[in-house]
């Protein structure tokens, strides 16, 4: 009996150290990805040249929205058949194409209103991705409205193009912060859960759920930043 609880209690620090370095992974490159998006982001504002490449006239910048999709997608989709540097480097490459992109907002918002925007992402992000670890309630459920939510965020976008209403980007915006901060959750909850199960042995498997999780929780803490930021934003 005796053994059998010390092969238990050693499985169960074997799951929790694998939980932890999993998780440790998943927002040591979600930073990284955020800090690579900021580095190019603040370079292209500053650089003319780029600036004209890519919003001089609306090709480049089509290209390049085009572009970061098909990433994405390739990215979360066959990520399972790639080498650990392929995975890492395509991650990093997108949050690359990400700072080219959200360098237009450098252009149209103050710094005071992306600090105030940052901090508060940063902030609701952190404390809505430590309930997703802690909480013992499944969010599945929540997730899936959450992305109704989202379906609903894209059809009003697209309306909106069109319409120009103030009124309904404002209250796009604020259900865009309640469906990223809801997804933050969600995901962070999966993850725990994928950690837990992770092969403990399958360093390649163990990271490349690593960079798909930095993935997960950098877009939703991006897309979370953007609301927020258009919310407190005074254009230009």
């Amino acid at each position: 009996m005796s053994q059998y609880n010390s092969g238990r209690s050693g499985t169960i620090v074997r799951v929790e150290s694998t939980l932890n370095s999993f998780l440790r992974g998943v927002y040591a490159w979600m930073t990284a990805g955020l800090a690579v998006t900021a580095g190019v982001a603040w370079y292209t504002a500053h650089s003319p040249f780029l600036l004209q490449l890519i919003f001089g006239g609306s090709f480049g910048f089509i290209l390049l929205i085009v572009a970061q999709l098909g990433m994405v997608i390739a990215l979360s989709a066959a990520i399972h058949k790639m080498s650990a540097g392929m995975a890492t480097c395509m991650f990093l490459l997108y949050s690359a194409l990400s700072g080219l992109t959200l360098s237009l907002f450098l252009l149209v918002y103050p710094s005071d209103v992306f600090i105030k925007a940052f901090a508060t992402a940063s902030g609701t992000f952190a404390a809505f991705s430590l309930y997703g670890l802690l909480t013992k309630r499944d969010l599945t459920g929540m997730g899936s409205f959450m992305f109704v939510g989202l379906i609903g965020i894209i059809i009003a976008s697209l309306i909106n193009w069109f319409t120009k209403s103030p009124a309904l980007d404002y209250a796009i915006c604020v259900i865009g912060v309640i469906v990223f901060l809801g997804l933050t959750a969600h995901d962070t909850q999966k993850l725990r859960l994928m950690g837990e199960s992770a092969p403990m042995d399958d360093t390649l498997a163990v990271h490349r759920g690593t960079i798909r999780g930095a993935l997960t929780l950098y877009l939703d803490f991006i897309n979370l930043f953007i609301f927020l930021l258009r919310i407190f934003g005074n254009r230009r």
